[in-house]
């Protein structure tokens, strides 16, 4: 990556996302970031395409719901007919986008900021995101007690999971149109961002430590559930109340090598969406299915059923407001201005949807060639 700060190298690979972005149950959380092997995938049948594995990377995470649901259902693998998934789980960024690079996983369902640093400080070498996967899933909940309404935030103590994340540089982006002031390193100011590691936000918030959370879900339910008031949904300052929060990447190697592989999963990842939209709540119960067979347990009703509620699952990667959150980074001193000429490659995903009848989507211009 060009020029950026020591500290954000780690703090803006962090996702979920990773979110959230980024991390096990909370994107970010509820364990550490070692990696963990899934052996229950369905066996493969038929044909194989022209590779005998596919090594797919994912967070146990509901913003990740579409990797949950299509292994769950056998949706990923019936499409790749005889050749064989085998997946890994990651509870960050950084590890995954390292597995990437070491080819330990070819395809990963990931976040925007490590999907950014990842690319740049490959000099644009390693990955390109072949399709979307979820928008949303993001909220600031604070304490009712002390936080009535926006304006009430400045002098308050908000968390985020980590420095330079997705939902960290989200936060600043706000603080900043505000017209506040908040130096991001140390996040001292106006607003006193206190980054926190989602597993233990809210056992921060219980303590009086913090007076809110700018967090992915299931994090921020897990925070209502202790009391905790939503006072912001991220979707609703976004265009079209969408947002990249997760997308698919893949090691440029396997897509030059296995273009029909990289297309048959993505092929099933469209068909995961669509089944996910036809029927919701079955689709929640195969997710929370999924992640009480990768973590030992599920997400209680009261926690999954506002987290699912909040994330949009899509095909469209949402490439505008990629370019958005690199450019709110680089506006937070965080990051200097990336290239990211050549992230994309949509090929494979516009093909499928062409054959399902359905709108190309845009790289907007951030495409290969």
């Amino acid at each position: 990556m060009p020029a950026t700060r020591t500290t954000l190298r780690r703090g803006i690979a962090v996702a979920a996302a990773l979110p959230l972005l980024i991390g096990a149950l909370a994107s970010c959380g509820y364990g550490s970031d070692a990696e963990k092997d899934d052996d229950s995938a369905p066996a493969a049948k038929g044909e194989k395409l022209s590779s005998d594995t596919v090594k797919l990377g994912y967070f146990p995470n509901l913003t990740h719901a579409t990797a949950l649901v299509g292994e769950q259902e056998g949706i990923l693998q019936k499409e790749l007919g005889g050749t064989q998934i085998k997946s890994t789980t990651f509870n960050a960024g950084p590890s995954e986008i390292e597995a990437l690079n070491a080819g330990s996983i070819d395809i990963g369902f990931i976040g925007p900021s490590p999907a950014i640093n990842g690319f740049t400080k490959s000099k644009g070498k390693n990955l390109r995101i072949v399709a979307g996967s979820a928008s949303g899933g993001v909220k600031l909940v604070v304490n009712p007690g002390k936080i009535k309404t926006l304006d009430d935030l400045k002098g308050k103590k908000i968390a985020t999971p980590q420095l330079g994340n997705t939902q960290d540089v989200a936060f600043l982006n706000w603080i900043a149109e505000k017209g506040w002031k908040t130096d991001a390193q140390s996040g001292k100011g106006d607003v006193s961002v206190v980054r926190t590691d989602n597993k233990i936000t809210p056992d921060a918030y219980k303590s009086g430590s913090i007076d809110g959370a700018w967090v992915p879900e299931p994090t921020a339910s897990k925070l209502v559930s202790q009391g905790a008031k939503v006072l912001l949904d991220e979707a609703t300052i976004w265009p079209d109340k969408k947002f990249v929060i997760t997308h698919i990447i893949v090691s440029q190697k396997f897509l030059k090598e296995h273009p029909d592989v990289v297309e048959a999963v993505v092929r099933g990842s469209v068909k995961t969406n669509a089944w996910i939209a036809a029927d919701p709540d079955r689709a929640k119960a195969s997710a929370n299915a999924k992640l009480k067979a990768l973590t030992g347990k599920e997400l209680p009703a009261e926690i999954i059923d506002p987290a699912w509620a909040s994330i949009r699952f899509l095909d469209d990667p949402l490439a505008p407001t990629l370019q958005a959150q690199a450019d709110h980074a680089v506006k937070a001193g965080l990051l200097e201005q990336p290239d990211l000429k050549g992230i994309y490659d949509l090929t494979a995903l516009n093909k499928v949807l062409k054959a399902d009848g359905k709108p190309a989507v845009s790289d907007a211009g951030l495409g290969v060639g």
